[in-house]
C-alpha cells in the first residue's frame, strides 16, 4: 500500500499556501510517474496546474496542489453549483432539471447494490443535502458529511438535514453501514489512502461502497484534452482511470463489483468544456459531442465520462 506520507512533501509558498508536492503515485506508489497536460482552472483562480501521469498503475494526479487547510479559496464560486445551488445559467438549469432525475436513480442504485430497501448510509461530500434528503424520506439513517460551510448551511436550510464537518469520518464505529456514497467526491479528497482504509472499517460485510469519479479515458475526455471540463483543478486533486480504481480498492480489501454509466455526464462536461474552449456555449455542439461520447461506450460503461463504481468487501 501507498503510504501518502512517503509519497508527498508539503512546502510553504509566499502567500501562505501549503502546497502538496508527490514523488510517487498517491495509489501505487510508483516513481514512474511524469507529467502529462497543463491544465487551467477556468473556475476561479484561472492559474495552470500540471496532471502527472503513472506509468504504473494509470492513475493521474494534480501536482502542487494547496493542501486540505488551504484550498479552500480555489471552492469560492458561484459557479460551483454543488456547494451553492446556483440556477444561473443555461448550463446550471439544466444540472438541476436533469439532478431530480437522477437523484431517484441514485436510490434505487444503491437500494438494488445493498439489497435493502433501507438501512444506514453514509455520504461522504453531501454537498447541499439532495441525495440525503431523498434517502431520508425513503427510510434511510443517514449520517452526512460536507467539508464546505457555504454547503452545510445550505442544506439545513433546504432539507433540514445537519451536516457534519469530514473529520467526523475518522470517529465513526466499526461495521455502522449498509451503504457508504461518494458522488463525485473521492476526486477531492486529500487523505485518499486513510479515507478507503476507513471505508473498510466501517462498512457492514455485506455493505456496499459507491464511488462515482470522472473518467479521463473517455472519448469526451480524449476530444477536449487540457480543456476537459472533469479535470477541474486544483479541486480535483486525483483523476482515475478503471484500473486505478481497481488498484486502490484492492489495497484496501475491496474488489469492483460493477461499472455504472453516468449517461448525463458527458453532455453536461462536453458543455463545459465548449465553455473553456471556445469562450462559448457552442449547446449543439456539446451535446453532440456528448451523445457521441456516449454512443461509442454503450456495452462498455467503463469507458463512460463518468462511472459509477460499487465496491464490496473482499
Amino acid at each position: 500500500m501507498a503510504s501518502s506520507l512517503a509519497s508527498q512533501s508539503l512546502h510553504q509558498h509566499s502567500n501562505e499556501q501549503h502546497i502538496v508536492h508527490y514523488t510517487q503515485c498517491p495509489v501505487c506508489g510508483s516513481e514512474q510517474i511524469r507529467p502529462v497536460l497543463q491544465v487551467q482552472d477556468f473556475t476561479v483562480s484561472q492559474q495552470n496546474f500540471v496532471v502527472w501521469h503513472c506509468n504504473d498503475c494509470t492513475f493521474r494526479f494534480t501536482q502542487d496542489v494547496p493542501d486540505a487547510t488551504t484550498i479552500g479559496p480555489f471552492y469560492q464560486s458561484t459557479a460551483y453549483v454543488s456547494h451553492s445551488d446556483t440556477q444561473e445559467g443555461l448550463i446550471n438549469r439544466l444540472y438541476h432539471m436533469v439532478r431530480n432525475y437522477t437523484l431517484q436513480s441514485k436510490r434505487k442504485l444503491v437500494q438494488r447494490a445493498v439489497g435493502v430497501r433501507s438501512g444506514s448510509l453514509l455520504d461522504v461530500g453531501a454537498g447541499t443535502g439532495a441525495f440525503s434528503a431523498v434517502m431520508q424520506q425513503n427510510g434511510w439513517q443517514i449520517t452526512a458529511l460536507e467539508p464546505d460551510e457555504t454547503a452545510r448551511r445550505n442544506a439545513k436550510e433546504k432539507h433540514g438535514l445537519t451536516l457534519q464537518s469530514p473529520e467526523a469520518l475518522y470517529t465513526l464505529t466499526n461495521d455502522a453501514f449498509d451503504a457508504i456514497t461518494l458522488w463525485h467526491v473521492l476526486e477531492h479528497v486529500h487523505d485518499l489512502q486513510g479515507y478507503m482504509q476507513t471505508f473498510q472499517r466501517i462498512l457492514k460485510s455485506s455493505g456496499r461502497l459507491v464511488i462515482a469519479v470522472p473518467n479521463y479515458t473517455s472519448y469526451d475526455a480524449s476530444l477536449y484534452k487540457e480543456f476537459w471540463a472533469a479535470y477541474d483543478v486544483p479541486r480535483h486533486l486525483y483523476h482515475f482511470s478503471p484500473a486505478s480504481i481497481e488498484k486502490l480498492a484492492a489495497q484496501h480489501g475491496f474488489s469492483v463489483e460493477k461499472h455504472l454509466p453516468m449517461w448525463f455526464d458527458s453532455v453536461y462536461v462536453s458543455m463545459l468544456s465548449e465553455q473553456y474552449k471556445t469562450g462559448k456555449g457552442n449547446f449543439l455542439k456539446a451535446l453532440c459531442n456528448g451523445l457521441l461520447s456516449n454512443l461509442r461506450v454503450i456495452g462498455n460503461p467503463s469507458k463512460c465520462s463518468s462511472v459509477i463504481y460499487v465496491l464490496k468487501k473482499k
